[in-house]
C-alpha cells in the first residue's frame, strides 16, 4: 500500500498506541494484576466463563472489541477499488420506512452487509440523518423527534422563503432522497448490536452519506486531517442495496469509543452533540442533559459534569469574566482553529448550524475542551467570497438585516453561545486571526487544497449512477470553487 497517498486522500491512520484502550493505559498495573487474577480464576474454575466487570471509576474498564473482522483490504486505503453492498428484505425495509414516516423513530432493522468481498450476516442498519430525512415524511408532520429551526431563525409565517434564499445551496447541492431508491437513503451501520464486541476493522459503525461524489465533504474531512485536527476517515465505494443499479458513495468511519480513545496522545471524555442540543445550562442534574450529550467513551459513567461545570460558568459570565478566563475552561487555540477552519470551508452546519454537527473532547490532563468537526457535507460549496469575519450561512437563510460581518449579529451564529461570544470578543480576535491566515496558507495559499483534489479525484470510482463524464465535471466545478476561494481570500489578506 502507498502509505503516502492514502494519507493524503484521507485522515491519517490511528496510532498504534491509540489502539490500546485508554482505561488500560490509566491503569496499567490494576489491568495486570487483574488479568492474572482471571487467569487463576480460570484455572481454578475450568470451563466456567468469568465476565468481568468494573465499575465505580470514570475510568471503567468498558466492552472491548473480541471479534474484529479484518476484511479483505483496508477500507481506507484509497489506491484500491471499494464494494459495498447492503441486502434488506422488503419488509424489513417497508418497517424502516414506516416506523420514520409515522413517528419520526430511527428503526434499526437486520441487514446483510458485504464489504469488499467479506460477508457480515447479522449486521443492522438504520436511517441517518435529520433535515436529510425530511424528503421522506410526506404526511405534513414537523421535524422529526421536536427538532425545531435554530434560535433566531424564524419560518416565515406565509410559506415563503427569503428573498435570495436558494434550496439547493441550503442543502448542499445534495441528491433528493426516495424511499423508492434505498440507495439514495442515508443510512448507519452496524456491526456489534446482534453480536457485542463485534468489530469491522476496529469500527462498530460506518456511515453511508447521501449524495454522489459527495466530493465537497472529502475535501473538507481531507483538508481538517491536514492541517493537523482531528477528523473522521472516509472511503469512496461502488454501493448497492440487493441487486438494484450501483452508485457511488461516500462512506465514513461513524465515531464510536474506538475512535473517542484514539484521537489524542492525552486520555479524555468525547461527547456528541444532539441535534436538539443549543449548549445551554439547564441545572446540575445530569439528567436533565441527556437531550443535549451523549457520551462517547468511558460509558456506563455518566459523566456529562465537565461539560455541566463549563456551561454553568458560561451561563453566569459576564464579557470581563468570558475573557478573562474562558482559557481556563476551553483550549482557546484549537477553539479558534476550529472555527477558522469551518470558515474556511464555508461550513454553514457546524457547532451553531441547525444539525449542531460537533463533538466535544475533554481533556483529562488539561482539564480543558477541545471542539471537534462532524458532517460536513455542507461544506466547499457556499460563497466562495466570504470573509474571515462574516458569518457562514445556509443558501443566505438566517443573515438578517443589518447583521454585516460582524459574527456576533448573525441569527445564523445564535445556535451556540460559546461561538458567538468568542467571535464577538476583542480579546480573542488575534488568535482567531492568526489561527485563519496561517490555516489559509495551510490549505489554499499553498496551493495544497488542489493537490488534494487531483489525489481525492483519482479515488472515486464509476458507478451506474456516477458516468465519467458526470464525475469530471464535478471535480471541475470543486477546482473552480478552490480557484475562486484562493482569490477571495488573497485579496482580502492584501487589504
Amino acid at each position: 500500500m502507498d502509505e503516502t497517498t492514502t494519507a493524503a486522500a484521507g485522515p491519517p491512520k490511528r496510532r498504534l498506541r491509540h489502539r490500546i484502550p485508554t482505561s488500560l493505559r490509566q491503569h496499567w498495573k490494576l489491568a495486570a494484576v487483574f488479568v492474572a487474577f482471571v487467569t487463576f480464576m480460570a484455572t481454578v474454575f475450568g470451563a466456567n466463563r468469568i465476565h468481568p466487570y468494573i465499575t465505580g471509576d470514570a475510568t471503567v474498564i468498558a466492552s472491548e472489541i473480541t471479534e474484529n473482522i479484518t476484511g479483505t483490504v483496508d477500507l481506507f486505503d484509497s489506491t484500491v477499488g471499494h464494494e459495498l453492498t447492503i441486502d434488506i428484505t422488503d419488509a424489513e425495509y417497508d418497517e424502516m420506512i414506516s416506523a420514520y414516516r409515522d413517528n419520526g423513530e430511527k428503526k434499526w432493522v437486520n441487514a446483510t452487509i458485504t464489504i469488499d468481498g467479506t460477508t457480515i450476516t447479522d449486521a443492522e442498519v438504520r436511517l441517518k440523518g435529520n433535515s436529510t430525512l425530511m424528503g421522506l415524511r410526506g404526511d405534513g408532520a414537523g421535524p422529526p423527534g421536536g427538532m425545531q429551526p435554530p434560535e433566531g431563525m424564524e419560518m416565515p409565517q406565509d410559506g415563503q422563503l427569503p428573498e435570495g434564499f436558494d434550496p439547493a445551496a441550503a442543502m448542499g447541492g445534495m441528491t433528493a432522497i426516495s424511499e423508492d431508491d434505498p440507495t439514495s437513503l442515508p443510512l448507519l451501520i452496524s456491526f456489534d448490536r446482534n453480536a457485542e464486541g463485534r468489530a469491522y476493522q476496529g469500527m462498530t459503525e460506518l456511515s453511508v452519506r447521501p449524495g454522489t461524489p459527495v466530493l465537497n465533504e472529502a475535501m473538507a474531512l481531507s483538508l481538517t486531517a491536514e492541517t493537523g485536527q482531528p477528523s473522521q476517515r472516509y472511503a469512496y465505494t461502488v454501493y448497492s442495496i440487493g441487486d438494484r443499479a450501483t452508485a457511488t458513495r461516500l462512506v465514513l468511519e461513524h465515531p464510536d469509543e474506538s475512535y473517542a480513545n484514539s484521537l489524542f496522545d492525552s486520555d479524555g471524555y468525547l461527547y456528541k452533540a444532539d441535534a436538539n442540543s443549543r449548549f445551554t445550562y439547564v441545572g446540575d442534574d445530569q439528567a436533565d442533559y441527556t437531550d443535549q450529550f451523549k457520551q462517547l467513551n468511558a460509558a456506563g459513567t455518566g459523566d456529562v459534569q465537565p461539560i455541566i461545570n463549563f456551561l454553568k460558568w458560561l451561563d453566569s459570565a459576564d464579557d470581563e469574566e468570558f475573557d478573562a478566563h474562558l482559557g481556563d475552561w476551553v483550549d482557546v487555540d484549537s477553539f479558534a482553529r476550529y472555527l477558522a477552519t469551518q470558515n474556511l470551508l464555508v461550513n454553514g452546519d457546524d457547532m451553531s448550524g441547525p444539525g449542531q454537527n460537533y463533538y466535544l473532547w475533554y481533556d483529562l490532563d488539561t482539564e480543558k475542551i477541545s471542539v471537534i468537526s462532524w458532517d460536513l457535507n455542507l461544506a466547499m460549496n457556499g460563497d466562495a467570497t466570504t470573509g474571515p469575519d462574516q458569518a457562514v450561512t445556509m443558501g443566505g437563510m438566517g443573515r438578517g438585516p443589518g447583521a454585516g460581518n460582524d459574527p456576533a449579529r448573525s441569527p445564523a451564529g445564535m445556535g451556540n453561545s460559546l461561538k458567538t461570544r468568542f467571535l464577538a470578543s476583542d480579546a480573542f480576535d488575534a488568535s482567531y486571526q492568526a489561527a485563519y491566515w496561517d490555516l489559509y496558507e495551510e490549505m489554499y495559499g499553498s496551493g495544497r487544497a488542489l493537490e488534494l483534489l487531483d489525489t481525492v479525484s483519482a479515488s472515486i470510482p464509476t458507478s451506474d449512477g456516477l458516468t465519467a463524464d458526470a464525475l469530471r465535471e464535478k471535480v471541475e466545478s470543486m477546482r473552480t470553487w478552490i480557484d475562486q476561494r484562493t482569490t477571495a481570500l488573497a485579496e482580502a489578506r492584501d487589504r
